[in-house]
């Protein structure tokens, strides 16, 4: 029991969702101050305002893991993995202590920098993150682990619909009281406070090769009943980093993986400020549904992955969660009414399955020991890939707020699409490793 990670992923996630949510509408409200002077431009000053503090926030918070996460990693895989996560907990809770004293000491909205510089230090979500899926890998076995994976991002997702929807109405039950937010940022304060006693006090982790024998032998069993990568024929046991082909499948994952999440973050970092103006203009109740319905796709995604899994390949089920996201990007470009919205959402509802599933297949082409570090390096190589994309897509999203402010996710549509390639090449090579291993086993 100590060894499961559910409860630290879904408080973490639970924290926040509360923070996401009450820093969104924090910065809206100061700028909705500083531009409340000219009523005819408010809500564009506002819109641009809102968006330039994202773009520095995020760089901040995306670049500076770039100095910890890689040492933290690496030291979680040879000392202790709690390292690799307590660590950048702890930054969570300082940061987000420094949001709350925002709001009860009026600072300026700029004192955020500082906090994202305090995250990013100590790993941010890069290292957690990484490590959270070095521990999932672990503790599970290589048939089952695309299940595994998929399941821990489950009750993150559950956690984050929760937190999203009663964000909104805590921010509107208690700003009168306050000072906008206090209430909600308290609460994520306060979890990410009990996340980091349950990760130090309660956590344990699994011995490695408890799951998966640390073993760079390729093991062939004739068993139908078994299959790696969907319908292969053959298990094996731990797949060996030295065969000629694990190197231009890994880079590949990795090709596919950064595609697919550029395409993503993009979509993402802008719909927020899609939300705020108009046709829609949501307030906090209508944002938290919003970012509740998000979350909705981590509880079908991980549906998916539960009943695909067992006569579909992995390759297959990460391009289904490709086209499942490109198709719902595609119809977010147009929405104007609210009911659209939640339309493009659920034609969306696979669109989980692409990461966890490309973690699975790298992780059963890496010695167990190397977990951490694979992972990490492709959660550092998403970050990058992200900051870059949250800069861009907030000047593209600023250049055509006022002919076309979907263009961005037509954009993320063409993208996504584009991934669907290097998957397709590892789809290849797996089908001809299979059929070169069913060969030599006649």
């Amino acid at each position: 029991m100590r060894t499961w990670i559910g409860p630290l992923v879904a408080g973490a996630q639970l924290a926040s969702a509360f923070y996401d949510t009450g820093l969104l509408l924090v910065v809206k409200n100061y700028y909705n101050q500083t531009n409340s002077s000219s009523v005819h431009s408010s809500e564009e000053a506002q819109q641009k305002a809102i968006s330039n503090f994202y773009i520095i926030y995020n760089l901040v918070d995306g670049l500076t893991p770039l100095v910890s996460a890689y040492g933290l990693s690496r030291l979680g895989d040879q000392r202790n993995q709690k390292i690799s996560i307590c660590v950048p907990l702890a930054g969570y809770l300082l940061s987000r202590f420094l949001l709350l004293l925002l709001i009860l000491l009026a600072w300026p909205i700029e004192v955020m920098y500082g906090a994202a510089v305090l995250h990013g230090l100590t790993g941010g979500f890069t290292t957690y993150w990484a490590s959270i899926m070095a521990l999932a890998s672990q503790g599970s076995s290589e048939r089952r682990r695309s299940l595994r994976l998929i399941s821990i991002e489950l009750i993150y997702g559950i956690a984050g619909f929760v937190g999203s929807i009663a964000s909104g109405h805590l921010f509107v039950t208690f700003h009168l009281s306050y000072q906008h937010g206090m209430v909600l940022i308290s609460c994520s304060v306060a979890l990410y406070a009990l996340c980091v006693i349950y990760s130090l006090f309660v956590l344990q982790v699994p011995k490695p090769g408890v799951c998966d024998p640390a073993t760079s032998t390729q093991v062939v069993q004739p068993d139908s009943n078994l299959a790696d990568d969907g319908d292969f024929r053959f298990h094996r046991i731990e797949s060996s980093p030295h065969l000629g082909s694990s190197r231009p499948i890994i880079a590949m994952l990795f090709v596919g993986a950064i595609l697919y999440d550029l395409a993503v973050v993009g979509a993402i970092n802008v719909l927020p400020l899609f939300f705020l103006k108009k046709p829609l203009s949501w307030g906090p109740e209508y944002v938290g549904y919003a970012n509740a319905a998000g979350y909705v796709i981590f509880i079908t995604s991980f549906l998916g992955v539960f009943v695909f899994s067992k006569f579909l390949r992995d390759t297959t089920m990460i391009m289904m969660g490709i086209v499942s996201f490109s198709a719902g990007i595609l119809i977010m470009a147009f929405v104007r009414w609210t009911f659209l919205f939640y339309i493009a959402r659920a034609v969306m509802l696979f669109a989980l399955i692409p990461l966890p599933t490309i973690r699975s297949l790298l992780s059963k082409h890496v010695e167990a020991s190397s977990y951490g570090k694979v992972f990490v390096l492709l959660q550092l190589s998403l970050v990058i890939t992200g900051v870059v994309t949250s800069t861009v897509y907030n000047k593209i999203y600023q250049k055509t707020l006022g002919w076309f402010s979907g263009f961005c996710f037509l954009l993320s549509c063409g993208i996504s699409v584009l991934s669907i390639f290097p998957i397709s090449c590892v789809a290849y090579k797996l089908r001809a490793q299979s059929d070169l291993l069913e060969t030599l086993a006649n």
